[in-house]
C-alpha cells in the first residue's frame, strides 16, 4: 500500500524525519518497506525560471536562429533560440546554465554555455515537451503576460516534492487501508507515546437537503451480498481534466488521473477507503437502479471492452430493465461509465459481502482497487461520509449540483463488537507492567468504546471497522502495539525448571529426516498444492469425484487441490533440466487432498532422483542414478528413523511405475517407490529417467512413535564372514533368500548382503546366480568353525529345498 506523505499531513500534524516515522509506523504494526522521493514532474523544474524576451534579432549565420535578450529577474542572458513563435516582449520559460532537464521522450540533458555558430548562448528557453510538462515541440512556452519575471517555474506550475511510504499492510488491518486509516493509528501512537494529544483534522462535510425528492428508485434483490447500498444524483456536472493538486495526489501513490469525476472516486477510496462509482444517470434504463444476480453465462461488455461471461453468484448493479451496468464492486461497464458528455450522474456508496466480492473477483481475474478494499472488508459506517465527500469535491470542482435525496437501502444493522478484557490478562500476555488507565487510555484513542467497567474487567465495544479484534487477544495486542512493544522490559533473569518428557516430537522427525536427505546431496522443494485437473485425469485408476475442486481460481487451468505427489514434482524436475541442471535431486514435504464422505488431508515426503547420482567430478566416475540408488536412499531414511522391521511387496497394481517396491508395517503402506512410467514423463518433456519415492507420512508417524531406542555395548568378539554362490530361478527373490537367512541363522547371523548377480546364457537362460555374504557373530564368545559350520549347512539344506537352489 503506497502513503503520500503529503497527503499524511493535510489530516494529521508531525514534525517527525523519515527515519522516526518509519521506526513508528512499523512499531505500530504498519509496516514500512521503504519511503521514497517522489516529484509530480521529474527533477521538479530546478533551475527553470520565469523569463521575459527583451530584445529578437535574426542570427547572422543561421536563418532558424534567433539571438535573444531575456530579463531572468538578476540579470539579462543572451539565449540562442531556434523557435519559430519566439517574439520580444514574450514571458517564457528558462533554464538558466547548469539545470538538467528532463524532457517527455528521451535522456536526460543538462544546459551549459555553448557557442552556436559563433554566438554564445546562456540558457535555452524551452518548449513544453523539453520540460517534461506535455508532448508538444510545435514552439516554446508562452506564458501570460503578467507573469513574474524570475519566479520559480516549480512554483508557478505547482510542482509537487513528496514522499512515498510502502507499507507492507497484512490482510487483517483493513482499517488502515487508506490515508485516514494510517493518520487514526498514528495520532492514537502519537498521543500516548508524547502525553500530547494529536488532533486529525478530518474533511467538514455538511449534510444535504433531504426534501429532494425523484421518481428515480434504489431495490436491493439480494440482501445477503448487499446488505447496504446508499447512492446520490448529481446533476449539471462538466467532466474536464482535474486540478494539479487532485492530479498530484493520484499520481504519487501510484494512480493515474482520468478525469475530474473518476479521480475524486479514487480520491475518496484512497482518502477513506471506501470505494465509489459514479453511473453516467441517462444510461440507467426504467430511472431506477437493482443489485441483483444475473443468469448464469450472461454477458457483460466491462469498462475495457471485454466481454465477461457471467457466474449466477457474481453480484451485478443493474438498470430498470435488468441490464447490467456494474460487477458490484469489482468492474465498472463500458455503456454507464462517465463520459466527456455526461452532465449527471448517480454516484453509488455501498458494503457489499467481502465473501461474495473476492470470489468474483478471483474467478473472473478480476484484481482492482475496489475489489482489494471490498473482500478485505471496509467500514460500514463510513459508507455515508465517503459519499459526502465526494458530492463536497464534485461540487467544488466539477460546478455539480445534488438533485435527489440520498437513497439509503439497509437490511442489516452493524453493531460493534463485543468483548470482556481482563486486566490480569494484559500483564500475562504482554509481559508489561501496563497500568489501567494507560489501557483506557489506548482503548479510547483506538476508538474502542467501555460499556461496563468493574476492578477486574471491561466489558468492550469495538467499532464495526476493526474487522481483526473480536477476542480478547486482538485487544491486547492493539493495547501492545500502541503502548510500544520496544518499550516492554526484557528480564535480566530468566527462570527455568528441568523437565523430563517422552513425548514424541514430529517436528524433530521432520528436520532430521530433512537433514538427512541434504546430507546425501538433495534440495528441498516446496510446490503449490493447487494443480490442474488434466494432470490428475491421467491417472485412471480413480474417480474424479473425490477430486477436491476450487470454487474459484485467477488461473483456470489450476482448478484443483492436488491428490498425489507426483506431478508437482515432475514440474520441478522439468524445470530444472530445461535450465541445464539434469542432475537432479529434489524432496518436498506435503499435502495431498481427498474427497469421500468427507474431506481429508494426507501428509508426504516425496523424493526425485534423475540423471547422475553425483556431478562430474575428475575424481569421481559418473554413474547414473537407477532403482537401487533410491532404494538406498528409502532404506536409509526409514533406518535414521529407527524403522527396521517391514514387509516388502512388489508394487504390480501401481499405474505410476514401470516396476516398484511396496514397504507395509502390518496394513499401513510405509513407501512405495521405482521408476516413474514414461507416459508420465513424457507429458513434461522429460527425456531421462524418472526415480520417485512417495513416503505415507502419517504412516511414518505413527510407526516411529512406537519406535524405542536401545543401547548395546560394542562387542568384543570379533564376526566372521562365509559366502555363498546360489544359482537361483530368475522369479526367486533376494528378499526369500534373507527370509530364510533370518529365520534358521539362530542368534549368530548379524547380517545378510547380496554383493553380486551373475546371468549368463551358460548357466541358463531362465537362471541367475546370486553372491551372498553372512556375517556372523557371538557376543558371548569367539565363534569357531564348528558354530559357523552347522549354520551354514542348515541354510544350504533350506535353500536347495525352499528355493530349488544349486549350490556353486
Amino acid at each position: 500500500m503506497k502513503i503520500s506523505l503529503n497527503w499524511l499531513k493535510s489530516y494529521i500534524h508531525f514534525d517527525l524525519s523519515n527515519e522516526e516515522l518509519h521506526n513508528l509506523l512499523t512499531d505500530i504494526g504498519l509496516e514500512v518497506e521503504s519511503i521514497e522521493p517522489y516529484e509530480s514532474v521529474k527533477g521538479g523544474l530546478k533551475g527553470l525560471v520565469v523569463g521575459h524576451v527583451l530584445e529578437k534579432e535574426k542570427h547572422a549565420d543561421a536563418d532558424k536562429l534567433s539571438v535573444c535578450k531575456v530579463d531572468v529577474g538578476n540579470e539579462v542572458l543572451q539565449i540562442v533560440c531556434g523557435a519559430p513563435n519566439v517574439a520580444a516582449g514574450q514571458k517564457v520559460v528558462v533554464a538558466l546554465v547548469g539545470t538538467k532537464l528532463y524532457p517527455s521522450t528521451g535522456e536526460a540533458f543538462e544546459i551549459k554555455k555553448a557557442k552556436i555558430r559563433g554566438v554564445e548562448s546562456v540558457g535555452m528557453i524551452c518548449a513544453e515537451d523539453e520540460i517534461g510538462l506535455g508532448a508538444s515541440h510545435a514552439g516554446i512556452m508562452v506564458l501570460d503576460e503578467n507573469t513574474e519575471v524570475g519566479l520559480q517555474a516549480s512554483f508557478l506550475f505547482g510542482v509537487e516534492n513528496d514522499y512515498v511510504i510502502e507499507i507492507g499492510l497484512t490482510p487483517n488491518r483493513t482499517d488502515a487501508f487508506s490515508h485516514i486509516g494510517v493518520a487514526r493509528d498514528l495520532a492514537a501512537a502519537l498521543s500516548f507515546r508524547t502525553k500530547k494529544e494529536v488532533e486529525l483534522n478530518l474533511p467538514k462535510l455538511t449534510t444535504h437537503d433531504s426534501r429532494l425528492t425523484t421518481d428515480f428508485q434504489v431495490t436491493i434483490e439480494n440482501t445477503t451480498a448487499c446488505p447496504k447500498y446508499l447512492g446520490i444524483i448529481l446533476q449539471n456536472i462538466k467532466v474536464t481534466e482535474s486540478p494539479a493538486w487532485l492530479k498530484n495526489r493520484l499520481k504519487a501513490i501510484g494512480q493515474k488521473p482520468i478525469n475530474n469525476i473518476v479521480d475524486i472516486t479514487n480520491f475518496v477510496l484512497h482518502e477513506f477507503g471506501q470505494p465509489l462509482h459514479a453511473f453516467d444517470l441517462k444510461e440507467i434504463k426504467g430511472n431506477k437502479i437493482i443489485v441483483k444476480n444475473l443468469p448464469a453465462k450472461t454477458k457483460f461488455t466491462a469498462l475495457d471492452n471485454s466481454v465477461v461471461e457471467l457466474h449466477e453468484e457474481d453480484l451485478m448493479i443493474c438498470d430498470g430493465e435488468s441490464n447490467g451496468m456494474c460487477i458490484a464492486g469489482v468492474y465498472g461497464g463500458a455503456q454507464s461509465g462517465v463520459k466527456d458528455s455526461t452532465t449527471s450522474i448517480f454516484l453509488e456508496s455501498a458494503y457489499f459481502d467481502p465473501k461474495t466480492i473476492r470470489r468474483t473477483s478471483t474467478r473472473h481475474g478480476l484484481r482492482t482497487d475496489a475489489a482489494t478494499h471490498f473482500e478485505k472488508g471496509i467500514d460500514p459506517a463510513v459508507t455515508q461520509t465517503a459519499l459526502l465527500r465526494a458530492v463536497q469535491l464534485i461540487s467544488e470542482l466539477a460546478g455539480g449540483e445534488v438533485a435527489s435525496e440520498i437513497y439509503d437501502v439497509q437490511s442489516k444493522t452493524f453493531e460493534p463488537f463485543k468483548v470482556t478484557l481482563e486486566y490480569k490478562n494484559i500483564k500475562r500476555l504482554t509481559g508489561a507492567n501496563i497500568s489501567k488507565e494507560d489501557a483506557k487510555k489506548i482503548l479510547a484513542l483506538l476508538e474502542i468504546q467501555v460499556a461496563v467497567e468493574n476492578e477486574t474487567t471491561l466489558e468492550l465495544l469495538v467499532p464495526p471497522y476493526r474487522t481483526d479484534v473480536t477476542r480478547e487477544a486482538d485487544v491486547i495486542e492493539d493495547i501492545l502495539r500502541i503502548y510500544g512493544f520496544n518499550n516492554v522490559v526484557i528480564p535480566t533473569k530468566l527462570n527455568a525448571s528441568v523437565n523430563f518428557s517422552k513425548s514424541f516430537d514430529a517436528d524433530k522427525l521432520y528436520n532430521n529426516t530433512a537433514d538427512t536427505l541434504v546430507n546425501f546431496g538433495f534440495y528441498e522443494m516446496m510446490n503449490n498444492s493447487i494443480t490442474k485437473s488434466k494432470y490428475q485425469s491421467l491417472l485412471k485408476n480413480q474417480s474424479s469425484e473425490n477430486w477436491v475442486r476450487l470454487l474459484s481460481s485467477i488461473n483456470v487451468e489450476l482448478d484443483v487441490l492436488r491428490n498425489n505427489m507426483l506431478f508437482s514434482g515432475l514440474e520441478s524436475v522439468s524445470h530444472n533440466i530445461n535450465h541445464k541442471n539434469s542432475n537432479v535431486k529434489l524432496f518436498e514435504f506435503g499435502k495431498t487432498y481427498h474427497k469421500n464422505e468427507e474431506y481429508t488431508e494426507k501428509n508426504h515426503l516425496a523424493i526425485f532422483i534423475s540423471g547422475n547420482k553425483s556431478n562430474t567430478n575428475w575424481n569421481t566416475p559418473t554413474k547414473k542414478s537407477d532403482f537401487y540408488y533410491i532404494k538406498s536412499i528409502v532404506d536409509a531414511v526409514l533406518s535414521k528413523i529407527g524403522i527396521a522391521a517391514f514387509d516388502v511387496l512388489d508394487n504390480d497394481l501401481s499405474e505410476i511405475f514401470n516396476y516398484s517396491l511396496l514397504y507395509k508395517k502390518g496394513e499401513k503402506v510405509l513407501v512405495e517407490f521405482g521408476k516413474v512410467h514414461t507416459q508420465f514423463t513424457k507429458q513434461f518433456d522429460i527425456k531421462q529417467e524418472v526415480y520417485f519415492a512417495d513416503f505415507n507420512w502419517d504412516a511414518i508417524i505413527a510407526t516411529a512413535k512406537k519406535v524405542n531406542i536401545n543401547y548395546t555395548e560394542i562387542s568384543k568378539y570379533p564376526a566372521v564372514k562365509r559366502d555363498l554362490a546360489l544359482l537361483l530361478n530368475k522369479k526367486v527373490k533376494f528378499s526369500e533368500v534373507k527370509s530364510i537367512a533370518e529365520k534358521f541363522g539362530k542368534k549368530i547371523l548379524r547380517n545378510i548382503e547380496l554383493f553380486d548377480i551373475y546371468e549368463d546364457e551358460k548357466i541358463g537362460h531362465d537362471n541367475k546366480s546370486y553372491a551372498v555374504s553372512f556375517t556372523f557373530r557371538d557376543d558371548a564368545k569367539t565363534l569357531q568353525d564348528n558354530d559357523i559350520d552347522g549354520v551354514m549347512k542348515k541354510l544350504m539344506e533350506e535353500y536347495q529345498s525352499q528355493l530349488n537352489a544349486i549350490i556353486r
